[in-house]
């Protein structure tokens, strides 16, 4: 009877600890990430799966990140792109993006229609578009997003395997 015992006490210690560490790796480390639409095709198709990395974005987050958002104007987690960073001003005229005046070359597009718009952004606030911009719902819909929102950054794709890597 004691064997048994010290037996359930090791098996729920073993529990224990599982739980603890894949707890601790998805609130500092990865974000399980499902792509559900067309928003950001064609660098992610609805289905694909994957991770995104949390800790990433605790270390800045740059022009052209992918970006998970999620705050309480969005119905579940976004996965869009980081085009406006914190106080630039940031416009798009006949389908081109200007950042401060300054024509924004986005090379991972194709052609695209975007219609006008234009935000300053405030100290704490990113602006986040959809790679398919025709019908992406992001910062033109919901406002631009403040660094709170940005759940994690980076994705790397696990499936489906033929598309296995990182997708910038």
């Amino acid at each position: 009877m004691k064997k048994l015992t010290e037996t359930l006490l090791d098996l729920l210690k073993t529990i224990l600890i599982s739980v603890l560490i894949v707890f601790l790796l998805r609130v500092f480390v990865l974000m399980p990430v499902q792509v559900d639409g067309r928003s950001m095709e064609p660098t992610l198709i609805d289905g694909d799966r994957g991770f995104s990395f949390v800790i990433t974005r605790r270390f800045g987050l740059e022009r052209f990140d992918t970006v998970i958002v999620e705050n309480a104007n969005t119905t579940g987690k976004l996965v869009k792109r980081i085009i406006g960073m914190p106080g630039e001003t940031i416009r798009c005229t006949n389908n081109q993006i200007y950042i401060n005046d300054e024509l924004l070359e986005q090379p991972f597009l194709e052609d695209c229609l975007t219609s006008d718009f234009e935000y300053e952004l405030g100290e704490d606030e990113y602006f986040c578009l959809g790679d398919n911009r025709e019908i992406s719902r992001d910062s033109r819909y919901y406002g631009p997003f403040k660094e709170k929102d940005i759940a994690a950054s980076h994705v790397f794709l696990i499936w489906p395997l033929q598309d296995f890597g990182w997708r910038k």
